[in-house]
């Protein structure tokens, strides 16, 4: 197997519901781990995700977890970028993603060219989609 890098997400609760919504979003297969299913049957976190992954058709790669109770740190250091030149399929994306979002920048043209978006989803992840357009 070749190395890979995925986004690893850390949600105070939700991780569920939040791995749930990309799986509508991105389409896949979504595994989840409790921690009860871990080994800590009989703790507060017996039912919240130690380990979920989110595996998509395109090849994307998108893992999650609960973190203890008063461990939970959000922070906004990172963003997750979609990139590419399938307008459909990234606007689609973008549709799904931004609902219930707080849009930073709107799914517009910009100043180099391409089509940008930037949006923190009702989980607190920002995403960025970038749709690149031909150069002329």
């Amino acid at each position: 197997m070749t190395s890979r890098l995925n986004p690893y997400l850390m949600f105070a609760g939700d991780a569920r519901q939040a791995l749930q919504f990309y799986k509508h979003v991105f389409g896949g297969t979504l595994l989840l781990n409790t921690y009860g299913e871990a080994g800590q049957p009989d703790t507060a976190m017996a039912d919240k995700i130690m380990h979920g992954m989110l595996e998509t058709p395109n090849n994307y790669t998108l893992m999650a977890a609960d973190t203890p109770a008063g461990e939970h740190k959000p922070g906004n250091a990172y963003s997750i970028s979609l990139s590419g030149d399938n307008d459909t399929e990234l606007r689609g994306y973008w549709q799904k993603l931004s609902d219930g979002a707080t849009v930073t920048v709107p799914l517009d043209k910009q100043t180099w060219g391409d089509i940008f978006g930037m949006c923190t989803d009702r989980y607190g992840t920002t995403w960025m989609i970038n749709i690149t357009q031909p150069q002329n």
